[in-house]
């Protein structure tokens, strides 16, 4: 019979090992990585197995217009969780503040150990958490596409006024100087 204790000592050792040759001494959370890609993979695999128990089609192919706005909305909402100043109580349990950075954005950095700085780098990073937003849209895409049509054209438009806003004040400026 298999000891679990065993099991789960000898992950840790060779997670530790793993951590100390592919960092060289830099402290790293490559087993708190592990679990948030442990999670994600969860996830993606639950999705498959409630699609499969609701027998869920693929689409054969999505179209470019739903490819653009779930480009666009992907960027936004990634933006939107990761950098701008209202969503900043989501990350405060796993960042540090670090200032202002732009346009109702803030530059934040990951804090603490383990699972709660991984963390704090996942929903800090607009790019890493692109990945899981756009799987989210995706599948939504699949199980619900009229309401997820609705939350990409409304994240798309959003992202479409920023850059006129940003465009605009750009212009502003190069009249005054």
């Amino acid at each position: 019979m298999v000891n679990v204790s065993d099991v789960k000592n000898g992950l840790r050792r060779n997670g530790r090992r793993i951590q100390q040759r592919y960092f060289a001494g830099d402290d790293r959370p490559i087993l708190a990585y592990s679990v948030v890609l442990g999670g994600y993979t969860a996830l993606v695999g639950l999705v498959g197995v409630i699609g499969r128990a609701r027998g869920v089609q693929l689409p054969a192919r999505f179209s470019v217009q739903d490819t653009v706005l779930l480009g666009l909305a992907t960027h936004k909402a990634s933006r939107l969780i990761a950098k701008e100043s209202v969503t900043s109580p989501l990350r405060a349990p796993f960042t540090n503040y670090e200032g202002p950075t732009g346009a109702a954005e803030v530059n934040e950095s990951a804090r603490g150990h383990g699972i709660q700085h991984s963390i704090g780098e996942l929903i800090t990073c607009p790019f890493c958490l692109g990945v899981w937003i756009a799987t989210a849209l995706t599948a939504g895409l699949v199980f619900a596409p009229k309401v997820t049509r609705l939350a990409n054209t409304t994240l798309t438009a959003i992202a479409v006024s920023d850059l006129t806003q940003l465009l605009y004040d750009g212009a502003k400026q190069k009249d005054t100087d």
